[in-house]
């Protein structure tokens, strides 16, 4: 298994995940300089460092810099360009240089059936989720969101589809086919939509200094404290660690995904896209 990483394993009784262990995030910073914490903090997670960066400042007191939804846009037009394609057997490409070109010439449909001549360089891999998932399929049960202490641990809908799961087409995706790899995918798309225009929930910091920043996965929480111009403690809560609860959200998903069908499951992790390793194992037999 590699450093970190989580695993799945399969069983008679479906799929259960084994979280990998946490990064000691509080070790390394606990007693630095304020300063070089947050330095260092972006560039220990390369996946989002504007996301961390902003938290950060933001559980500080100080001002927020740059824009997260900048970091969604590119994200998601890399996962789209390049990823998923590889993850679904299609030929990748450089993300564009505009991402609006994913949404379409008059931007993402409202309902499903548009989506049959729906001019966009996404159609394609929309089309191989779906013919690879029926209805029912990898689904999930409709999770609450993250709840009001966002630093609870839990099997919480942390991502961005749950983001987006008022959207149309999203409505109709999960009223036909589940919340599915395909309502995944479309979730990813509407995102990248609400980035494009600004419209993605905006950083806030709650009265006992946790902030909540928006990033590619979900949302982030993260809560520092100082004492003497020194960091003294931090709590992190990320969307990896919601999804990859007991219960969650990819674990449901694996469990319903039939035995004859577990070729696909390295797929349903690229969509569901956690943001540490998952390794695939099956259960070893009992021996006596």
């Amino acid at each position: 298994m590699k450093d970190g990483a989580a695993s799945v394993t399969f069983g008679p009784e479906g799929a259960r995940i084994h979280a990998g262990p946490a990064l000691p995030i509080a070790r390394m910073v606990v007693g630095m300089p304020v300063d070089e914490a947050i330095a260092l903090l972006p560039r220990i997670f390369n996946l989002c460092p504007m996301a961390q960066g902003t938290a950060a400042r933001l559980s500080l007191g100080w001002p927020a810099a740059g824009d997260p939804a900048e970091e969604v846009i590119r994200d998601h037009a890399v996962r789209l360009a390049v990823t998923l394609p590889l993850a679904c057997g299609l030929p990748p490409g450089p993300p564009p240089g505009d991402a609006a070109v994913f949404l379409g010439p008059r931007g993402l449909p409202a309902g499903l059936d548009a989506l049959t001549d729906w001019a966009s360089p996404a159609a394609a891999l929309l089309g191989r989720v779906a013919d690879r998932f029926p209805r029912g399929i990898a689904t999930c049960d409709a999770l609450p969101p993250p709840p009001p202490d966002p630093l609870a641990p839990g099997a919480w809908e942390n991502s961005a589809a749950g983001r987006q799961a008022h959207h149309p087409l999203l409505r109709a995706a999960e009223a036909r086919f589940g919340r599915g790899p395909l309502w995944r995918l479309l979730g990813l798309l509407a995102d990248l939509e609400a980035a494009m225009q600004g419209s993605l929930p905006p950083p806030r910091r709650l009265p006992d200094g946790t902030a909540i920043v928006t990033a590619a996965r979900g949302a982030y929480a993260l809560r520092l404290t100082v004492d003497a111009g020194r960091i003294a403690t931090l709590a992190r809560r990320t969307p990896t660690d919601h999804l990859l609860a007991r219960g969650g959200a990819l674990e449901q998903a694996l469990c319903r995904l039939p035995a004859g069908r577990r070729q696909l499951a390295p797929l349903v992790i690229a969509l569901h896209d956690p943001c540490s390793p998952v390794v695939l194992q099956e259960a070893q037999p009992c021996t006596r």
